[in-house]
Order: C-alpha cells, then structure tokens, then sequence
C-alpha cells in the first residue's frame, strides 16, 4: 500500500517526506488517517522548533529566537486544529476498527499534550528574551531541549514501527524511558543551581525559568506516558 506523504516547512525549504506508519498503512487510505499522521509529524516539529529557539536564545540571537518560537506557536495551533478535525472523522465510525479507533484517538491526545508542554516552555522562553541567564543555567536549559529532541525522535522511530516491527518499536519505546530519565536529572540538577544563582537573579526570571524547564520535564514525562502506550500497542499486534 502507498506510503502517506506530509511536508515539512522550516526555514523557508520544502522538503517531502515519505514516512513508513506501518500501523496506519495497514488500514483503508482514510482522511482520518492521513490528518492523525500528519497531526503527530507536526507535534514533534514543535519540539525541534523549541531546540532551534533555545539555541539562537544562547547565542542571544533575538531575532531568530523570536522567529522560531513564532513557527512554533503556528505549528502548535495547527496541531490542535488537526486534532478537532482528527477527533470528527474518526467519531463517523466507518473509518477503522473500534479498537484502532481508540489507540489512534489516544496517541493523538498525547501528543498533542506533548506540543502543549513545548508551547509552554517557548512561551517562557519569549518572556526571558531580555534577560541575561547565568551561563550554567543556559547551558543546562539547552541540554534539556537537546535532551527531549531525542526522546522525540526517539519516539517518532518507535511509532513508525509499531507493525512493521514491533520488536523494534518496543526497543526504541524502552529507550525514551532512559532518556526521559536523563532529562529528569538534568531538570534536578538546573533546581539545584537556583541556591547558586538566586540571590543575584531577578526574582521573575528566575520563576520564569523554574517553569521553563518545569514544562520540559512535563513534555518529557508526555513522551514516556506516550512510549508505555506503544508498548501495549506493539505487545498487542
């Protein structure tokens, strides 16, 4: 059966992409399907968007900070948009088997939670363009989004291979609990620097920062929630 095909649009190039949804190429070509597909390519993107704007922050690239955190903002709404729409077609009931029916309607409630959290940690991260982080609380931010790149990649790859290849799904499910728990400590670790730091920061801006990576941990935690699931999925086929 054909592969569905989405396009992704970053820094002005259009690239087409061919994906191998094993789980969704296995059922009728439906609209419900290729919105749902393309609702969860677009829930990662926000992710990649977020690492793009915490870099150019680092670099106090204002300018290409407040671009990314835009294209983020936008492709967040589209998920939502997507996941009305996804939720409409998918209630008509001629699509997909009840039991497929629900574990996309979940998968997609979870990942759109998951473009939520990153919406949440871009929102503050807009609100700390005009401040001057102390480094090491830099740097640790920026290993966190680098950190939940991963684990939505990671992800992503597990998904993709829920009936092609189950094994390997579920491999790569396991492998986003570790990097879920690697971020975790780097979430402590960045608390702990609050003592270092505190005193000499901006009392805004240092609770601005608190739920920055507080929302991180949670898209983070969204993504394990998000890998369990694959796995019962995965068992299941």
């Amino acid at each position: 059966m054909e592969l569905l095909f989405l396009e992704s649009k970053f820094h002005g190039d259009t690239i087409l992409e061919g994906r191998n949804y094993g789980w969704f190429e296995r059922r009728r070509r439906t609209k419900g399907l290729e919105l749902a597909h393309d609702q969860i390519i677009k829930a990662f993107d926000t992710v990649t968007l977020l690492n793009k704007a915490a870099i150019n922050f680092s670099e106090n690239n204002k300018k290409e900070t407040k671009k990314n955190i835009k294209k983020l903002y936008d492709t967040e709404e589209e998920v939502d948009r997507l996941r009305t729409i996804v939720f409409t077609e998918l209630s008509k009931g001629a699509a997909l088997i009840s039991d497929y029916r629900e574990d996309l309607l979940h998968l997609v409630k979870r990942l759109d939670t998951l473009a939520d959290h990153t919406k949440d940690a871009a929102r503050c991260l807009e609100m700390l363009l005009e401040t001057k982080l102390p480094e090491e609380l830099c740097e640790k931010m920026l290993l966190m989004t680098k950190k939940l790149v991963y684990t939505a990649q990671t992800l992503r790859k597990s998904i993709e291979k829920i009936n092609a290849d189950p094994n390997t799904a579920i491999k790569d499910a396991k492998k986003v609990a570790i990097t879920e728990t690697e971020l975790d400590k780097e979430y402590l670790n960045a608390k702990k620097l609050f003592m270092k730091y505190g005193i000499d920061m901006n009392p805004g801006a240092l609770v601005i920062f608190d739920d920055l990576i507080e929302f991180l941990e949670h898209a983070a935690d969204m993504c394990a929630d998000t890998a369990d699931y694959i796995i019962v999925l995965s068992s299941r086929e």
